[in-house]
């Protein structure tokens, strides 16, 4: 019996650099056929038929690093000279194809702004509401967060200990929330960050490596910051950082069907007060290569001179100009939902201190 044939398409923009088109046939083991197209330049001429036949036969379940090595080994012969893209773009988006992937543009998003919320509830409505959109009651969602309080959020794998000084905590009257995504501790004051969560399906990121979810999650906002003129980028796993220094960071927490994916970024931060909350350990001042934990940050406001509320607004627009969106809210049923989370989970002492 002859296998039956599955077609798949997939189109990768390079950041700061050409359209990647990948049309990929498969027959459930390999690629019986792979056409690549778009607006990048390549020399010699004999390169682009053999990109084809590199992806030819390849296996199904082949990682976007092994598609890579085929199109290296093909084009090295060649000398082939790639201009607005590269071989791993075109095995990305090769991979991404196969693998069925969705873009953020597929989806109709709605973006949530539902006005100031106590840090503990903020962080409960990420769990809500990530569940939500895996269960499939929700499509993706873009989320901005409001609070009035001083807090610290940090990491799920985090030790209480080890990342808070409770004399500080007392003394500034800091809402200690553990998260539950990893990464680090963000120090959180009423207006004095912007913060955004993301809840996307699974597809959204399929075919791409954990690190590079991150970056092609925020793409939109290194747009929105470059309208605010700030020159902000990338560095792996999870900051954004920019000429001046770090910005914030992000960080993720992924459930069968879907991903949260939240950013926090400082506007106006006090660096003093970030000090006595917060122990930052001579290995991560190493590992950074800075001389002051105080300098590691530096906020928006003094590099946009515009208000935090402007800021907000070129990151909707960015979003807005790039994916279909619409305005949305959060019911009753959803606050109470994630008012009993805040009640039984996060601000119980087991949780804050589940790593003492």
């Amino acid at each position: 019996m002859k296998a039956m044939s599955t077609q798949h398409h997939f189109e990768i923009k390079v950041p700061g650099g050409k359209l990647v088109v990948a049309d990929v046939t498969e027959d459930g083991h390999s690629i019986t056929q792979a056409r690549i197209s778009g607006d990048f330049f390549l020399e010699p001429e004999e390169a682009f038929p053999a990109i084809s036949e590199a992806l030819t036969g390849a296996k199904i379940t082949d990682t976007t690093e092994e598609l890579q090595q085929r199109l290296d080994s093909a084009l090295a012969p060649l000398e082939a000279q790639l201009h607005g893209f590269s071989t791993r773009d075109i095995a990305a988006a090769t991979r991404r194809a196969v693998l069925g992937a969705a873009h953020l543009s597929d989806y109709e998003w709605e973006v949530l702004r539902p006005g100031v919320l106590p840090t503990p509830l903020n962080v409960a409505l990420d769990e809500y509401l990530l569940h939500e959109v895996a269960s499939g009651r929700r499509g993706p969602i873009l989320r901005f967060w409001d609070w009035e309080d001083r807090a610290v959020v940090f990491g799920s794998y985090q030790s209480y200990s080890n990342e808070l000084n409770q004399e500080g905590v007392d003394k500034h009257g800091i809402i200690p929330v553990r998260r539950i995504s990893g990464g680090g501790a963000m120090f959180m004051e009423g207006g004095n960050c912007v913060t955004y969560s993301l809840y996307v399906p699974e597809a959204t990121v399929r075919g791409l490596s954990y690190v590079e979810s991150y970056e092609y999650l925020d793409q939109w906002v290194l747009a929105g910051l470059q309208s605010l003129g700030v020159n902000a980028w990338y560095v792996p796993i999870n900051d954004i950082t920019s000429d001046h220094g770090k910005i914030g960071g992000a960080a993720q927490k992924r459930v069968p069907g879907a991903v949260l994916h939240h950013t926090t970024m400082s506007y106006d931060i006090d660096a003093q007060k970030m000090m006595e909350v917060l122990r930052i350990g001579k290995v991560k001042i190493s590992d950074k290569g800075i001389r002051s934990a105080a300098k590691r940050v530096d906020p928006l406001r003094r590099q946009t001179g515009v208000s935090r509320e402007e800021v907000i607004a070129a990151l909707i627009d960015a979003f807005q100009t790039r994916f279909p969106s619409h305005p949305g809210e959060l019911s009753a049923q959803d606050m109470a939902a994630a008012e009993k989370l805040v009640a039984e989970k996060f601000s119980t002492e087991e949780w804050t201190h589940r790593v003492p």
